[in-house]
């Protein structure tokens, strides 16, 4: 147990430094495109015209902006340091890799479809994305590791 407490700590920096991280040109690339497909999938939830470059237009006066944190790769690095610290085989933990990243960044494009049904009806975005958005993410994240090692073999 300690060893992977270790290696998560170790790991979470690193993988936020390399995928995350502003000054990282893989972090600018990666974040582009992750992005770039979150607003893709958006635009099928969202009435016509609400989507209008990064922003959801909630109404005339209220628009909602979709930001670098806003396109789920916090908590797919987070479930990834989690998934690569566990000690268990690598294909194991290539297949809960691309598992956990499909899952999340559906569930990241569900949430903010959620946020903006919410606000639009009314205008607390604080409760919505804050607090029952990020939950909805984080326990979405603490299921699939819990699925994960429900099935490792160590």
């Amino acid at each position: 147990m300690k060893q992977f407490s270790y290696r998560y700590m170790a790991l979470l920096p690193l993988l936020f430094a390399l995928f995350y991280w502003e000054l990282s040109p893989v972090a600018e690339f990666l974040n582009h495109y992750q992005t770039k497909m979150t607003l893709y999938f958006l635009e099928w939830g969202l009435e016509e015209g609400q989507l209008q470059g990064i922003d959801i237009m909630v109404n005339p006066h209220y628009k909602i902006i979709i930001t670098k944190a806003c396109n789920g790769m916090i908590p797919i690095l987070v479930l990834f340091s989690a998934v690569l610290a566990y000690p268990t085989g690598w294909t194991y933990k290539v297949w809960w890799l691309f598992s956990g990243y499909l899952v999340i960044a559906t569930i990241n494009i569900v949430r903010l479809l959620m946020v903006a049904h919410f606000v639009k009806k009314q205008l607390d975005f604080p409760l919505y994305h804050d607090l029952f958005g990020n939950l909805l993410l984080m326990t979405t994240g603490l299921l699939l590791f819990y699925l994960f090692l429900r099935g490792t073999r160590y």
